[in-house]
């Protein structure tokens, strides 16, 4: 039986099919990875330096309102969540006549972020339901306003089941 000779051009085309697999591969990850790039934290870090010196001052200005204010979330099977929001002063009195809104982050991927409406089911009392509540961790995000100022702002990581 002969053996056929390794000749130059075979070589050569062994080396392009080498390479052409090893960039195929790289291509197709590259093309991945940027797919499920969950993009930056915020989208100017510059814009949010100025703004900073303004946050210290609107969270000492919560702090000197010294108000209570309890939110409760519970994720129910259907995969819905409800939030509930109390509000009370520093004299513990309903707190009413705000503009509640809530958002639920991902802490790893900012594209899962959901808004949830709030309205006033009581004296003092906010509630509201988010549809489609994967379970796992979370970023609780309570902002209140009055008279478009923001007044109240927190945020607290939670875990839903």
């Amino acid at each position: 039986m002969a053996t056929k000779p390794l000749t130059g051009a075979k070589v050569f085309l062994m080396l392009v099919a080498f390479f052409g697999v090893v960039i195929g591969v790289n291509v197709t990850m590259a093309k991945l990875a940027i797919a499920t790039l969950p993009g930056t934290d915020v989208d100017s870090p510059y814009a949010a330096g100025l703004t900073y010196d303004r946050e210290i001052s609107a969270a000492q200005d919560q702090a000197a309102r010294k108000w209570k204010v309890g939110a409760h979330i519970e994720r129910r099977a259907d995969g819905n969540a409800v939030l509930q929001v109390e509000a009370r002063d520093a004299a513990g009195q309903p707190v009413t006549g705000l503009k509640f809104g809530g958002r639920l982050e991902r802490p790893t991927d900012k594209r899962a972020d959901l808004a949830v409406e709030l309205s006033e089911a009581g004296i003092g009392i906010y509630r509201g339901n988010a549809a489609s509540v994967a379970p796992g961790q979370w970023d609780l995000v309570i902002e209140g306003e009055a008279k478009g100022e923001r007044v109240f702002m927190s945020r607290n990581r939670v875990i839903l089941n």
